[in-house]
């Protein structure tokens, strides 16, 4: 695709959003009708997840030559996704703890959600657990992308110690790459249309604009906490580290087709196709590519782990606990591995709100709170994470020997 094909998608994509916010805001239920068509879109962008992270990752490692090179870029990735996802956390427990968002909350949710409960019992045991399944099948029909991507990694290794035994097999992922990248390309002309109903559906399911207002009315100052320290991290942060990148100030718009599609689809993993596509476009190096961004679309959750820490600390301000500095040293510590480590399971960012809200006595009920309005804040923290994995690819492709 053209840089003019390029440009016109992008912007094609953009008024997609806004048609479907447009149309949301205006007709409300009424576009419930056009869901179908969103879900199709994700569908066919799930689609192509497990071949394409199955072929990435396998020509990534291979394509590093020398399997010690993994090692070493596979330390400064963990300690890359570790580092910024302990600022996201930081950032969130001093913006929440300035603006103070759940004092005066008087209506407090009772019961726990339906979609929540059951779901208490899981811990770090299970969540190691989760990082290697007997049956990899099984692992792809359920879109638990960590234990493949892990069985790729050993698979790839392996594959560059056999000599020219392996390179037969190197050719064929190589090849599947590049099928499965024409694919993703086909699909995303789709994006605009995709888009638009994804938005316009959500937005419509909650009864419009006026009644979207009155959903945000008695939470508006938590909405507020939570953007202004998912934009202090996106921005000041991300942005001094790119400054440490080969990349410079247009990376951020040689990605933006993928953080609107991540806005849209609210899914890291959804997004994956694109986000590969457009670094790669961007100049990134490949093997950085197919390495890092498929990784970090499974363990690296600023978005996410920002957003709990102000969630959890708005539960704890809303029933008048107090959360002193040793309760907020294990929500900083909770919510930093949780949203590393919960990334197999389904469900993971309700889980991973579990976790801390167990670790510091704070009552699961809370969470009933915070529902009516996730859905819009889950697609600003998700396209957060898109773009921290995005900066990631940029900075750690010079741990890469030329």
């Amino acid at each position: 695709m053209s840089l003019q094909g390029h440009n016109t998608l992008l912007w094609a994509i953009l008024v997609g959003a806004l048609a479907g916010i447009f149309c949301g805001w205006h007709f409300g239920h009424a576009m419930e009708s056009v869901a179908w068509i969103g879900k199709l879109f994700l569908d066919l962008l799930m689609l192509t997840i497990i071949p394409l992270i199955v072929a990435a990752v396998i020509t990534g490692i291979t394509g590093l030559g020398d399997v010690r090179k993994l090692g070493r870029l596979g330390g400064f990735t963990v300690l890359y996704y570790l580092s910024t996802t302990a600022i996201a956390v930081l950032v969130g427990l001093v913006i929440v703890n300035i603006m103070q968002p759940g004092i005066g909350i008087s209506e407090l949710n009772e019961a726990i959600p339906d979609k929540v409960a059951g779901k208490e019992a899981v811990g770090i045991a299970e969540m190691i657990g989760s990082l290697i399944k007997p049956n990899l099948v099984a692992a792809a029909a359920e879109t638990q992308l960590l234990p493949i991507i892990l069985f790729c990694l050993f698979f790839g290794a392996a594959l560059t110690t056999i000599g020219e035994k392996g390179k037969v097999v190197i050719n064929f992922f190589d090849g599947l790459n590049d099928v499965m990248m024409k694919l993703v390309i086909w699909i995303m002309y789709l994006s605009p249309i995709g888009i638009f109903a994804l938005v316009a559906s959500k937005l419509g399911a909650t009864g419009g604009g006026e009644e979207f207002l009155a959903e945000i009315s008695s939470v508006g100052k938590y909405i507020a906490t939570v953007i202004i320290g998912l934009t202090i991290h996106a921005v000041i942060l991300f942005t001094i580290l790119i400054t440490f990148s080969k990349r410079g100030r247009d990376y951020l718009f040689d990605m933006l087709r993928a953080l609107v599609t991540a806005f849209g689809t609210a899914s890291s993993a959804a997004t994956l196709p694109l986000t590969m596509e457009c670094a790669v476009e961007a100049g990134v190096d490949k093997r950085a590519v197919k390495f890092v961004l498929p990784l970090g679309a499974t363990v690296n959750m600023d978005g996410t782990a920002l957003y709990e820490a102000v969630a959890v600390m708005f539960i704890a301000q809303a029933y008048g606990i107090h959360m002193g500095v040793e309760e907020q040293i294990i929500i900083f510590i909770t919510a930093t591995l949780a949203a590393i480590g919960a990334a197999a399971i389904p469900s993971a960012g309700l889980i991973t709100m579990l976790i801390v809200l167990t670790a510091v006595d704070l009552p699961k009920e809370g969470i009933g709170l915070l529902l009516a309005i996730d859905w819009f804040l889950d697609r600003i923290r998700t396209t957060v994470n898109v773009w921290g994995d995005s900066v990631g690819a940029a900075v750690l492709e010079r741990v890469i020997p030329d």
